[in-house]
């Protein structure tokens, strides 16, 4: 296709660096004023990038599809329905869907960003964070007819800890210990303020004796309340702590320039006529 008109270019690395990686060369190749992305998968229409790029000359930065009406296995819709919910509860970013590989974004927007992993699905957030006007508007979306869908439980788990990710990078990026130091504190009051309770509780023979009926837990909170709390935060206390170093190595790398995250090893087209690509 590149051979046969200048208006296709091509890149290629030297091997599969994900998504994420490939849009990234994509953005520092971009040199028009808008820059669309869209996957490979025909599922997102062509046709229908005039009524996105219409939308983002009302005055917005980046305006993302939502594929109201998804022509995927329920397993994919549903779940995918739930992290939607998720980011725009966490984040204040209310897209229907955030995940859609169907967008159009200033070119400023396409060279601010910073991606890397599966951040890809978090560009409304990062483009919203650093003060760009984001929308979004319903696409059409068909079946697919290339290509097979890897999505799975261990993406939606993995989604999760990156949206935990996203939160420290776009809310506490320079403040990290209100985040992280805010969980700590919290641990260290649990262990003390359970011994102490414990101890209260043993002075003024405290029982849950007659509520056992209501409650339906015929235990006292001298005995195997105090006993399954204190297991619960020794079990709690070491993924915490997992999670804060995770927190950390993530806000290190992000600081770090991705100057190994792709390699352009070929370039076709108009492609052929920008620097050689190194992101």
């Amino acid at each position: 296709l590149a051979q046969e008109g200048q208006r296709v270019g091509g890149l290629r690395f030297r091997r599969n660096c994900g998504k994420a990686a490939a849009l990234m060369a994509g953005f520092a190749a971009a040199r028009g004023d808008a820059v669309f992305m869209m996957d490979a998968d025909m599922q997102d229409p062509p046709e229908e990038m005039p009524r996105l790029l219409a939308k983002l000359d009302e005055g917005f930065d980046l305006v993302s599809g939502w594929k109201r009406i998804r022509h995927d296995p329920w397993h994919k819709v549903y779940p995918s329905r739930v992290f939607n919910k998720l980011i725009g509860w966490l984040t204040g970013v209310r897209l229907h869907d955030h995940v859609c590989g169907f967008k159009v974004m200033r070119r400023d927007v396409a060279k601010d960003l910073r991606l890397y992993g599966e951040f890809h699905r978090f560009i409304a957030v990062f483009s919203a964070a650093r003060g760009y006007r984001v929308t979004e508007i319903p696409t059409l979306h068909r079946a697919r007819t290339r290509g097979i869908g890897k999505y799975g439980f261990t993406r939606f788990f993995k989604g999760f800890l990156d949206l935990l990710t996203v939160l420290v990078l776009t809310r506490y990026r320079w403040r990290p210990q209100h985040v992280i130091g805010v969980a700590g504190v919290a641990v260290v009051l649990a262990g003390v303020l359970l011994p102490l309770f414990d101890w209260l509780a043993r002075r003024m023979s405290w029982e849950l004796g007659r509520w056992s009926g209501w409650l339906g837990w015929p235990f006292a909170v001298t005995g195997d309340l105090m006993a399954m709390l204190a297991w619960l935060l020794i079990i709690l206390t070491p993924g915490l702590v997992l999670i804060a170093i995770g927190l950390v190595a993530e806000l290190v790398v992000a600081e770090r320039p991705l100057d190994r995250l792709y390699e352009v090893i070929e370039k076709a087209g108009w492609c052929a006529e920008t620097e050689p690509a190194r992101g």
